[in-house]
């Protein structure tokens, strides 16, 4: 069996709050992780979703590290051809700018179950095997060059 690893780590406070963008985010991963399972286990990917907690202080070093997601080696917006922002946010994150993505002219504090989706069955795509075929140089409708 194939594995798809999904990783999505959020500050959480001493009180076991995250904000209300990570909450949303980590609805819609719950989500996209569920949609992914149904889909891919007839092609032997198993979905495998872990979520992390970042303390206050790993949040300090980095604010851009919460509301990250990674899809086996990669974070989501290198799957999609998005870019990484940034935003003030609330709550237990207080004043700092928190991770945002945009995406096709689209900016997204919370990151949607869509998202998500696409960028795992890009990584999905990307585990399977190839299937055997002839080598390149015997292909008869390849062009010398």
């Amino acid at each position: 069996m194939m594995e798809l690893r999904i990783t999505w780590q959020r500050l959480v406070d001493d009180q076991g709050q995250t904000c209300d963008r990570c909450s949303a985010t980590g609805d819609a991963v719950r989500s996209a992780v569920q949609m992914l399972r149904e889909a891919l286990a007839p092609l032997g990917i198993v979905v495998i979703a872990e979520e992390r907690e970042l303390s206050r202080t790993e949040f300090m070093r980095a604010p851009l590290e919460s509301n990250r997601i990674l899809i086996g080696d990669r974070v989501l917006e290198k799957w999609l051809g998005a870019e990484t922002g940034q935003s003030c946010c609330c709550g237990p994150c207080g004043d700092e700018e928190c991770r945002s993505v945009s995406f096709r002219e689209q900016y997204y504090e919370a990151i949607p179950t869509e998202l998500v989706l696409k960028a795992g069955l890009m990584a999905a795509a990307h585990l399977l095997p190839l299937p055997p075929g002839k080598a390149v140089v015997d292909d008869p409708h390849r062009r010398a060059p």
